[in-house]
């Protein structure tokens, strides 16, 4: 079974994370979520609170298939701030796997080093402005540059959850989910 980690920083874009979560898990997928500390409840951006199953400290030193950030502001922020989980999305590209992010949060795979001369895509004015060394900016839904995975925000949440189950299961897998959700 593929495992997938989800972490949660206070002020992350809910909409983006629960579909993430909830179109990964439809599809079979194991999926970890973690709290950058030891608190464990998630105020995001809007109020809603989420529950994280335990804390970064505690998953860093295992693999993933994949690391997927939701974005969200100041929640991408203060994963751009955390050195362990820069290190892990490192790690688990080095490794064949995929690093993803949507909305605000390519700017952690930017501090990552992961997105130099990629393409790539964020919600306006996070990559647009500031990319990465040799990155090319793409106006797109979704952009997969193989290892690494963006997406533009909370509007394109459903095209990306999607993308992702494909490249870890398939277009079958995919194309089922999908067709679960009466889209």
């Amino acid at each position: 079974m593929h495992k997938v980690l989800v972490p949660l920083a206070q002020g992350c874009e809910e909409l983006e994370a629960v579909t993430i979560i909830d179109l990964l898990v439809r599809a079979g997928i194991e999926v970890v979520t973690a709290s950058l500390d030891d608190q464990h409840l998630i105020q995001c951006s809007r109020g809603v609170v989420l529950q994280a199953q335990m804390s970064l400290s505690e998953v860093l030193n295992q693999s993933f298939d994949m690391v997927v950030l939701p974005g969200g502001q100041p929640g991408s922020d203060h994963l751009a701030a955390d050195q362990g989980l820069l290190e892990l999305l490192q790690r688990t590209v080095a490794v064949g796997g995929i690093s993803a992010a949507i909305c605000a949060a390519p700017k952690v795979l930017k501090a990552a080093g992961l997105l130099d001369g990629l393409h790539a895509t964020s919600f306006p004015g996070v990559l647009d402005k500031n990319p990465a060394n040799g990155m090319v900016y793409v106006n797109q839904a979704v952009v997969d540059s193989g290892s690494i995975v963006t997406s533009r925000g909370p509007g394109t949440v459903m095209d990306f959850a999607l993308h992702l189950i494909e490249r870890l299961k398939g277009t079958e897998i995919r194309t089922k989910v999908e067709a679960s959700l009466a889209r």
